[in-house]
C-alpha cells in the first residue's frame, strides 16, 4: 500500500499483514484479541492461560531460571528460550515485537535474533515513566498535575517545611519516581505515617509531594502519531477495593459506560491527553501511551495523575470498546505509526467522531489478586472461558472460549486465568481478570452486589495446598510484584 489515508485502508493493511508481529509478556491480557485484527500476530506468554487452546498464543516449556523479579526478566527469559528462538525462525520474515514492559537487555537480545522493536527506546521510556519528568512535561503541555512540589526528603520536619513553602497542607501524598500503583503512594497526615514508609521516601533523591485532595481516579489511553494524537475514551478506575486487592492505592480495574463523567470532565481530559500526546513527541516519543487522570470532586477540576509510556491494564478496554469495532482499535496506529508505512490521517475528525456517546458502550473489567497475606500452592484454579450467573447469583463456568465479544449479557463474564495449578499464591498475586457487560460499580464508585457475586463466584474454584519444606526457599514473598 502506497499510503494510508484513512481507517478503511488502515484496516486493510493489517488484514493483509505479512510481518509477524508478535507481542511478548507474561501473557497476552493486555493485547487480548488484537489477533483477530492483525494477520500473522502471536503471542508469545509465559504462562499458558488458555491450556494450550488458543491459536495464536505460544508458550514454550519451562526451564530453569532465576527468580524473576519484573516483567522485563520474564521477557529475557523468553527471548533466550530455545524454542521461542526456533518458533520465531520457522515462521521467518522480518519479525516485530511489542511488549507490555522491556529494558535495554531486551532491546539488545531482540536485536541479538532479529527482531524489530516497534516502541520508543527503553531508556526514553524509562525517563518519560518517572513521575517527577511527567509532572514536568505536563507543565509543558499546560497539562497541570495536582498541586505538588518535587524535592528530596530528608525527614518528616523537612517534609512539613516543604508543605508550608507550597501551601499544600499537612494532608499529603507522597510518591516515588517508580512503582507499581499501590507500592509506592504513601498518604502522610502524621509523623507516624511518615516513620512507616521513611526508608522508601528519604531513599530518593527527590519525590512528588502532593496536596491530598477528594478525588475520582479515571485512565484514558492515546497515541501519538506523526499525523497527531488521537485520543481513546475515559475509563473509570476500581482502586484499593479490598475484595480485589491488598493495596490501598492499588489499580484493580476499570468500566466504561456513557455516563461515567460529565461532558465538561470529558471534554478536559481528552483535551490534556492530546496536548499530552503532542508534548511527548516534542520529546521524541512516539506511539501508545496511557494518562491517569485525578478528578477533584468538591471542584470539579481534572489534573494529571501519572504516565504510563506503554500500554497497560486498561488496553484490553480501551481496544474493545465501540470507537475500536467501528474503525479501528487504537493499538493499530501505534503498529501504523513503527510499521514505516507513510500515512496522513485526519486525527481531528478521528477525535471528535470517537468523542460522541455513541461510540461508548457498557462494560466492566476486575483484576481479582489474592488478598491474604499468607503464601500456598495452587491445587485447583478455574479455567479460561465464559461463566454464567444464575438467578441466585451463583456462578459456574458455562463454555471455553478466548474471544470477550463472545459475551451475550450481563449474566455472562469471560474469565482469563492469571494462576493456575501449581502456582504460589501469596498477597498481591494476580488470580485473574473477570471481564463482563454493565457495571461493576454502584453510585459511588464502589464495587456493587453483582461485583461481589462474581469475585465470589471465581473464587470458590480455586483451592490451595500449605507449603511443604522443600517449597519455602523459591516461594515468592508477600508484595511481589505484579505481571500485568
Amino acid at each position: 500500500m502506497e499510503k494510508v489515508r484513512n481507517v478503511s485502508d488502515l484496516r486493510l493493511l493489517f488484514h493483509k499483514n505479512d510481518r509477524p508481529i508478535y507481542f511478548i509478556s507474561a501473557a497476552n491480557f493486555n493485547l487480548l484479541g488484537l489477533d483477530q485484527w492483525v494477520h500473522r500476530l502471536k503471542y508469545i506468554n509465559y504462562i499458558d492461560c488458555f491450556d494450550g487452546r488458543h491459536p495464536n498464543v505460544f508458550v514454550p516449556k519451562g526451564l530453569p531460571h532465576e527468580e524473576f523479579k519484573s516483567i522485563e526478566d520474564i521477557n529475557n527469559y523468553l527471548l533466550q528460550h530455545k524454542d521461542v528462538v526456533e518458533m520465531i525462525e520457522r515462521r521467518g520474515g522480518k519479525p516485530v515485537a511489542t511488549f507490555l514492559m522491556f529494558d535495554e537487555r531486551t532491546e539488545e537480545l531482540a536485536d541479538e535474533i532479529g527482531l524489530d522493536v516497534w516502541f520508543p527506546p527503553a531508556a526514553l521510556r524509562s525517563r518519560c515513566d518517572n513521575k517527577m519528568e511527567t509532572v514536568r512535561i505536563g507543565n509543558e503541555a499546560g497539562v497541570l498535575s495536582v498541586p505538588n512540589a518535587l524535592e528530596k526528603v530528608e525527614s518528616y520536619a523537612h517534609l512539613a517545611q516543604i508543605a508550608e513553602r507550597h501551601t499544600l497542607g499537612s494532608d499529603l501524598v507522597v510518591q516515588s519516581a517508580f512503582g507499581d500503583s499501590g507500592h509506592t503512594t504513601f498518604f502522610i497526615a502524621s509523623e507516624e505515617d511518615f516513620n512507616r514508609h521513611k526508608d522508601e521516601i528519604v531513599s530518593d533523591p527527590e519525590v512528588k509531594i502532593m496536596k491530598r485532595i477528594n478525588c475520582r481516579g479515571a485512565t484514558l489511553e492515546a497515541c501519538a502519531t506523526q499525523s497527531g494524537t488521537l485520543v481513546g475514551p475515559l475509563l473509570t478506575e476500581v482502586v484499593g477495593a479490598p475484595d480485589l486487592t491488598p493495596y490501598k492505592g492499588g489499580w484493580c480495574g476499570n468500566e466504561i459506560f456513557p455516563g461515567a463523567f460529565s461532558e465538561d470532565v470529558r471534554m478536559k481530559a481528552r483535551d490534556m491527553a492530546f496536548r499530552f500526546g503532542n508534548q511527548l513527541l516534542e520529546e521524541g516519543y512516539r506511539g501508545y501511551f496511557d494518562l491517569d487522570f485525578l478528578i477533584d470532586t468538591d471542584s470539579n477540576e481534572v489534573y494529571l495523575g501519572e504516565l504510563n509510556p506503554r500500554i497497560c491494564g486498561a488496553s484490553s478496554m480501551t481496544n474493545h470498546a465501540a470507537f475500536a469495532y467501528a474503525d479501528a482499535p487504537l493499538f493499530l496506529f501505534h503498529l501504523l505509526e513503527f510499521s514505516g508505512v507513510p500515512f496522513d490521517l485526519n486525527v481531528r475528525e478521528l477525535n471528535e467522531r470517537w468523542a460522541e456517546k455513541a461510540f461508548i458502550d457498557s462494560w466492566s473489567q476486575l483484576v481479582i489478586k489474592y488478598t491474604e497475606d499468607n503464601v500456598d500452592v495452587v491445587t485447583h484454579a478455574p479455567s479460561s472461558g465464559i461463566y454464567r450467573m444464575a438467578p441466585d447469583n451463583s456462578v459456574s463456568y458455562h463454555r471455553f472460549d478466548f474471544n470477550r465479544r463472545e459475551i451475550e449479557n450481563e449474566q455472562e463474564a469471560f474469565f482469563l486465568r492469571i494462576s493456575g495449578p501449581g502456582d504460589y499464591r501469596y498477597k498481591g498475586a494476580d488470580l485473574g481478570i473477570l471481564i463482563t457487560r454493565g457495571r461493576l460499580m454502584d453510585a459511588d464508585f464502589g464495587l456493587n452486589e453483582r461485583a461481589r457475586h462474581w469475585i465470589r463466584g471465581i473464587k470458590q474454584y480455586y483451592a490451595a495446598k500449605p507449603l511443604v519444606s522443600e517449597h519455602i526457599a523459591t516461594a515468592p514473598h508477600p508484595g511481589a510484584f505484579k505481571i500485568l
